[in-house]
């Protein structure tokens, strides 16, 4: 008499049922975590970018330009004519980018310069972070 290994078709379906209805309860929570991390990382990235443009004005001696582009979710930093950093937040983190105005500035000393404050809004799903730029030229995340 031979002995039976291994499972029946019956049992077989019952795990993949099983691990069907796990993987389905997970999926919800996964999500969220995934779309609050790829806000965080276009956050960070977006701070980063200012903080390149401050850094290149002190160190050049020139007025470095922001520039927020809401259509592409990208934000370009300019020194003169040339392009020294681009940051593209919606191909690399699949963000929507909002913004009170288009651009910034920072002045050779580093400050800010020209017109009012300047907030952005980053947006995947239900996470959201927000990126306020003084006129000064000070960065802060809430």
């Amino acid at each position: 008499m031979r002995r039976r290994t291994g499972m029946s078709l019956v049992e077989m379906i019952l795990v993949l049922a099983l691990v069907a209805i796990l993987t389905a309860l997970a999926l919800p929570p996964y999500a969220t975590v995934r779309d609050r991390a790829s806000v965080r990382a276009a956050a960070t990235a977006s701070v980063a970018a200012f903080d390149a443009a401050r850094a290149l004005a002190l160190t050049r001696g020139r007025h470095a330009a922001i520039r927020i582009d809401t259509a592409a979710a990208r934000i370009v930093v300019h020194t003169l004519r040339d392009t020294t950093l681009r940051v593209p937040l919606g191909t690399s983190w699949g963000v929507r980018l909002a913004a009170s105005r288009d651009s910034s500035a920072v002045a050779p000393d580093g400050l800010g310069y020209g017109a009012a404050n300047l907030r952005l809004i980053l947006i995947r799903g239900a996470a959201a972070d927000t990126i306020t730029v003084s006129r000064l030229g000070r960065v802060s995340r809430r």
